[in-house]
């Protein structure tokens, strides 16, 4: 009765409809699924499925490859693009172990202790990297943090030849080898540094922005050079 009924309301709202039928034999034919790409065997690769030895010396080979490019500073977006912060947490702590004077009750320390320049190398980094982003810069916070503290290195190194020298004498000879040094490995930090981030920064506010970046590594070099051992 009720099929009844709705045959015959159907036939008067669509009569057009009435005389209309649809053979069961009528393959439907073209695809409901959404097509898909290809999956190459890199795009189904997962770090969750690899063996964390590969895990290490891929993220090894990945520092690696950033020390080179501030040894060798040129103009590459490879710091920039895969950024990290392993490679200067490593070399802060280990610029601040060398920098270590020695027992903090000691009054006769020959150089800061290792809070002291751990706070100033990632607080001077971080008012740096806001100084840049207010200035207009291009780049991320973690992507300038990344290329600060990377180029770092030569100072690190610096205060390494430091300490050998210390080990033969603090004289006059022994202080203007530091210097020379130290001169030349901030000369190095602060090149490598405004050579990948003066381009993220507008035309005419480069000078505004490589400016903090000399002060901070100068900061580094001055308690690296007056450092003496306990």
């Amino acid at each position: 009765m009720a099929a009844a009924e709705g045959s015959g309301a159907g036939g008067t709202l669509f009569p057009g409809l009435a005389d209309v039928s649809i053979s069961q034999d009528i393959p439907v034919e073209g695809e409901i699924t959404v097509p898909v790409g290809s999956h190459s065997p890199d795009e189904d690769f997962s770090t969750l499925d690899e063996p964390v030895k590969d895990t290490i010396m891929r993220d090894l080979k990945a520092v690696g490859k950033k020390f080179v490019h501030v040894m060798y500073p040129r103009k590459s977006s490879a710091l920039l693009r895969d950024w990290d912060l392993w490679g200067p947490l490593v070399l802060c702590v280990s610029l601040a172990l060398m920098l270590q004077g020695g027992s903090a009750d000691s009054k006769d320390d020959g150089g800061p202790q290792f809070a002291e320049v751990f706070v100033i190398i990632w607080f001077g980094a971080v008012v740096i990297t806001l100084n840049s982003k207010l200035l207009g810069g291009t780049i991320s916070f973690f992507q300038s943090l990344c290329v600060l503290g990377y180029c770092v290195m030569p100072l690190t190194v610096a205060m390494l030849v430091c300490r050998l020298v210390l080990l033969a004498g603090a004289g006059t000879v022994s202080f203007i080898i530091r210097l020379i040094v130290v001169g030349a490995m901030f000369a190095w930090s602060t090149l490598a540094s405004t050579a990948f981030l003066a381009d993220s920064q507008p035309p005419n506010r480069k000078a505004l922005v490589v400016y903090p970046i000399f002060l901070f590594y100068f900061v580094i070099s001055w308690m690296i050079l007056t450092f003496t051992p306990q």
